[in-house]
């Protein structure tokens, strides 16, 4: 990698992490020495890029918090695979959230040029992805699911059991996606107590206004 893709592609990843990061870490992700990052961010910030770094726990090099850089840009090659990549996450259908994936993913096609969405994304299909789960939920469970993980609401939902089949009102704590089914660790609101859900066993969801 030149410099000038170096310093380009450390301020984009500075974007993404806003938190700060350490040289070391730097160094580690654009295979380096911590003696070039250090280099490489005194050029930055002679380029007006305003760098801050923080001493101590969770500190690091940082982007000012009110410094915007320009849109992202993809390149055609980048912007294919995210798509295709992507595409497979939804297809698998171990993730929940499906409804922003496929909205992120018509942003990135958006960036495409016409004849980039022809030619790369052809190509982009001769990758094939087996062992697609059998089991998976109802799109308006996923989307109730979705809406209460991003904005960490209750939902209510009904679930089939092995013996019989319940109303509950939970709080989604985290997801574990396996290659075979999705597990949802709960917090039983009703009980009390945490609780663990199969997606596929959800057959009602709604978020709790």
């Amino acid at each position: 990698m030149q410099r000038s893709q170096r310093l380009f592609a450390i301020a984009e990843y500075l974007r993404g992490r806003r938190t700060g990061v350490t040289a070391g870490e730097l160094a580690e992700r654009f295979d380096v020495t911590i003696r070039t990052i250090f280099r490489d961010l005194d050029a930055l910030r002679d380029s007006s890029i305003p760098l801050n770094a923080e001493r101590g726990r969770g500190g690091g090099i940082a982007l000012d918090r009110s410094y915007a850089l320009p849109p992202v840009n993809f390149s055609a090659r980048e912007a294919a695979l995210l798509i295709t990549a992507c595409s497979w996450l939804s297809n698998m259908r171990v993730i929940p959230f499906t409804e922003a994936l496929e909205s992120a993913l018509d942003k990135v096609r958006a960036g495409l040029s016409t004849s980039s969405q022809r030619k790369l994304l052809e190509h982009m299909k001769t990758l094939q992805f087996v062992g697609v789960p059998a089991h998976t939920a109802t799109p308006a469970v996923r989307r109730a699911l979705e809406r209460a993980w991003f904005e960490d609401a209750v939902l209510e939902i009904r679930y089939a059991g092995k013996n019989e089949t319940t109303t509950r009102r939970v709080r989604l704590q985290n997801v574990v996606m396996e290659r075979s089914e999705t597990l949802l660790n709960c917090m039983d609101l009703d009980k009390n107590e945490p609780r663990q859900f199969r997606l596929e066993r959800i057959e009602h969801a709604a978020v709790v206004k």
